[in-house]
């Protein structure tokens, strides 16, 4: 196993460099690489040992991949103390975060269905005016009219509340 590592550590680090954007995931892809060449044993007696070898590490790679899209890794954020740290989680700021999104959600189920589905579409979908135009079928006008109307709805009762 030592000749391996000494012939293939080398090789294997800048294979998965290429291939992997966390550069301190490389070193472990390497000894996982290296494990399961220690586990099948007889590697020695391989005819193309490189061969083995590399698809070892092709096939750890795809482990690796599977298991970061599985897991939704890149869509992690990183906890940062600056903009999450001063968040409150009492059990009474609880309690009162999600009395205002039961208040806001019975405001929007008072808007009318179109408003409604506009603002929905728009606010927590994403969508552009023209896309939810197109979408439903009116003019962009129409859009920023309803947006308007339940941005002001939405407002105008949070105040009273």
């Amino acid at each position: 196993m030592e000749a391996l590592n000494r012939s293939f550590h080398v090789t294997l680090v800048r294979y998965f460099e290429r291939r992997v954007n966390e550069r301190e995931e490389v070193e472990d892809l390497v000894q996982q690489v290296f494990e399961r060449l220690l586990k099948r044993g007889g590697v020695a007696d391989l005819e193309e040992v490189k061969g083995y070898v590399f698809q070892t590490a092709s096939t750890v790679l795809i482990d690796y991949l599977r298991v970061r899209r599985s897991h939704f890794s890149d869509d992690h954020e990183l906890f940062d103390e600056a903009s999450h740290g001063d968040v409150d989680f009492s059990p009474e700021h609880v309690l009162l975060e999600r009395e205002r999104l039961a208040q806001a959600t019975a405001i929007l189920l008072e808007l009318p269905e179109r408003t409604r589905m506009i603002f929905v579409l728009r606010r927590l979908e994403g969508m552009k005016y023209l896309d939810i135009a197109a979408r439903i079928g009116i003019s962009v006008s129409a859009v920023e009219k309803h947006m308007e109307r339940a941005v002001e709805r939405l407002t105008e009762r949070v105040g009273r509340l």
